[in-house]
């Protein structure tokens, strides 16, 4: 049951897709509601805050893309849209701000709270038994959901927000990308990389590298003299190329966008009615309106000169959005030195930290407090919905796609992101670093943006900053082989972290056929996930409610309805201690051709696993089916599996298939039996 209480006059954010009437807080309300509204205390005066008091054996899951555990309890988290590329244990806000919390414990129920703005969870780190949740405007609706279990829950919270955004089935391929590909040698060097030594590759996406002078839906003519050529060239060896949109439109005269933009009134403005200038790639930049439906439409459609050209998918970035300076800050950081420059000679350590923290000027408050927007006719200040930008950004490519090539699905993910995004694209978790931290973060983080609706998600396997190793790689992609998005993403001046840089190259090989050899099964998993508003990705608490021990277990996964993931993400370790809450198969491949099967029985157990093996396990009374080994998903083979279960029992598997293209895989789609 959902419930929507409204408090205030909200911003209309489009993050729900069902039509529920606004209830009343009082006798009226149902008695369960009131039950657990009972627990709350509510404040909507001049703020928003909402209290409740946790019972020591409460979990709360959800947040999507927030920091930690799992299970959110001991932390706070804050959602704004951040542009922070150093994900440690004291970071509130990532780059997504996704307002949806789980109580699981002495109730089920579900919190959603629509707000485009800044809002706190305080969950258990004021108080340890205490959830607060605060705004400062008492403008936004909460969404209260009661359910059975926790499955029950989010099942409901995916109906109201609609139906997960599905990309081609190309999209579920390998993708090698760099910020640093130059021009078209370092595109066929990459490709030959891969194809001559027989490692797997879908995609190569291209960062700012390939823009003239980093202006969006344009291409440096010297580094890459003919990008359709280049685009046909590479589809002749099963490639697709994903170029990087950012958020900022560069000032210059005579630039298309620019002009078109200005000419129209389609940018951001300041209080006195003047297009805002922000600092980020090009230099001075203005920001399209994203909130503003005509200027969406107009945005969209810019993507049809890159689609011309033979592109199928785009990763939008920077549109928290991101701010380098503004022309206010700027001016504010010089006239501070100058202040400062009778130190320079001998400044004192005061003087020191005021120089050093002069041109602090990134993503600051207060230039998200210059500019405006126009949202149905009314100006309102980015700050109070700046959580909405990268969604909207998304929403913009996704409508230009429906009208530039209405029949054909499109591969798009965004960085930055709200509730509601995920009917247009997925994301993938941002500028993360080569740590082990990290991969575990990674494997935490995807039954949360499950939960949110995102299910095309992944990280930036091997880590975009910092240098990787060997040996964090092949387990990152162990991991990643699951995860829908799988790239391998690393930053300018980092280690090159392509899969053929690194001797003993069968070990990367295997693991990518591998990621082949399982595609069908978790395209079908996904597309399934996507239909029915499920889970690809699920706690092991949700799966098994009742075991005190699975409910405390954070480093495994339960995958689709027939797999558990249990990934190695320590260093130096050649296996990990596992938790079985039933009895299971143990499947390590040793290859993407060998493996071995091993019953085990519920309880805890040490399994071996080298660093170039992957660990799954089976649920008993399911099987998984393994295509034969191919190079790029044009490869497939839905014609003859490997089926891997337990013998004798007449186990079956009803796994989806399409075109890979179509718009509707609801009415497209096709089922294959596989039987064991």
């Amino acid at each position: 049951m959902i419930q929507k209480y409204r408090f205030g006059t909200p911003i209309n954010t489009d993050a729900v897709v069902q039509d529920i009437p606004s209830a009343p807080m009082d006798k009226k309300d149902s008695e369960e509601n009131q039950s657990i509204l009972s627990l709350a205390e509510i404040n909507a005066a001049d703020h928003f805050t909402l209290t409740i008091k946790m019972q020591a054996q409460d979990a709360v899951y959800g947040l999507g893309e927030a920091n930690r555990g799992i299970n959110k309890r001991g932390y706070r988290y804050v959602s704004h849209c951040n542009d922070d590329p150093n994900h440690t244990e004291e970071k509130v806000s990532l780059y997504g701000a996704h307002n949806f919390i789980l109580f699981a414990g002495s109730k089920f129920f579900g919190l959603f709270f629509d707000y485009p703005s800044d809002i706190c969870f305080d969950i258990g780190y004021t108080t340890q038994d205490t959830l607060t949740v605060t705004a400062d405007e008492a403008n936004l609706d909460v969404y209260l959901i009661t359910g059975a279990d926790a499955y029950d829950i989010i099942h409901q919270f995916r109906q109201l927000i609609g139906k997960s955004y599905i990309p081609p089935l190309w999209a579920f391929g390998y993708i090698q990308s760099r910020w640093g590909y130059k021009n078209e040698e370092d595109i066929r060097r990459v490709a030959a990389g891969y194809r001559d030594n027989g490692i797997p590759l879908d995609s190569i996406s291209m960062d700012i590298d390939y823009m003239d002078h980093y202006k969006d839906f344009t291409v440096d003519l010297e580094r890459f003299p003919n990008l359709s050529a280049l685009s046909a060239e590479m589809k002749e060896q099963g490639l697709h190329f994903i170029p990087i949109i950012d958020a900022g439109v560069k000032i210059e005269s005579g630039y298309n966008a620019y002009e078109d933009g200005v000419k129209n009134n389609y940018f951001c403005k300041r209080a006195d009615g003047t297009d805002f200038v922000a600092g980020v790639w090009p230099g001075k930049t203005h920001f399209p309106d994203m909130l503003d439906q005509n200027v969406r439409k107009w945005f969209g459609l810019q993507y049809k000169s890159l689609i011309d050209q033979g592109i199928e998918g785009f990763w939008n970035d920077m549109n928290e959005p991101a701010i380098f300076y503004s022309e206010e800050g700027l001016a504010a950081a010089f006239e501070k030195m100058e202040e400062l420059e009778k130190f320079k000679d001998n400044p004192d350590l005061n003087a020191f930290w005021a120089m050093r923290d002069a041109f602090n000027i990134s993503n600051l408050q207060k230039d998200y407090e210059r500019f405006y927007h126009n949202v149905d006719g009314k100006k309102v200040r980015h700050d109070k919905v700046h959580n909405l930008y990268g969604f909207n950004m998304t929403r913009a490519a996704a409508e230009g796609f429906d009208e530039i090539c209405p029949e054909k699905r499109m591969l798009l993910f965004s960085r930055s992101s709200y509730i509601g995004m995920h009917r247009y694209g997925g994301i993938w978790t941002g500028d993360n670093q080569s740590w082990w931290s990290h991969l575990l973060l990674n494997i935490k983080m995807m039954p949360s943006l499950n939960m949110c609706g995102f299910l095309y998600s992944g990280a930036d396997l091997g880590g975009f900053g910092s240098h990787t190793t060997r040996d964090l790689l092949l387990r990152w992609l162990a991991f990643g082989i699951f995860t829908p998005l799988m790239r391998n993403h690393a930053a300018l001046g980092t280690r090159e972290q392509e899969c053929y840089q690194f001797e003993g190259l069968e070990d990367f090989r295997n693991i990518l056929k591998l990621r082949y050899r399982l595609l069908p099964y978790l395209y079908s998993e996904y597309v399934k996930a996507a239909l029915n508003d499920t889970l690809l990705f699920a706690p092991l608490a949700f799966e098994y409610p009742e075991d005190a021990v699975a409910r405390e277990v954070e480093d495994q996964l339960m995958l689709g309805e027939g797999l558990m993931l249990a990934p190695v993400y320590q260093q130096n370790t050649t296996g990990r201690h596992v938790y079985l809450p039933e009895p299971m198969l143990f499947v390590l491949f040793h290859t993407s051709e060998e493996y071995t099967v091993t019953p085990m029985p519920a309880g805890h157990h040490y399994i071996p696993c080298g660093l170039a093996e992957v660990p799954l396990f089976i649920r008993c009374g399911r099987i998984l089916p393994l295509a034969p080994s191919c190079e790029c998903t044009a490869q497939l083979d839905y014609t003859s599996f490997t089926v891997l279960g337990e013998e004798g029992k007449g186990l079956s598997y009803s796994m989806y298939t399409d075109d890979g293209y179509t718009k509707h895989p609801e009415r497209d789609g096709k089922y294959l039996t596989i039987t064991k």
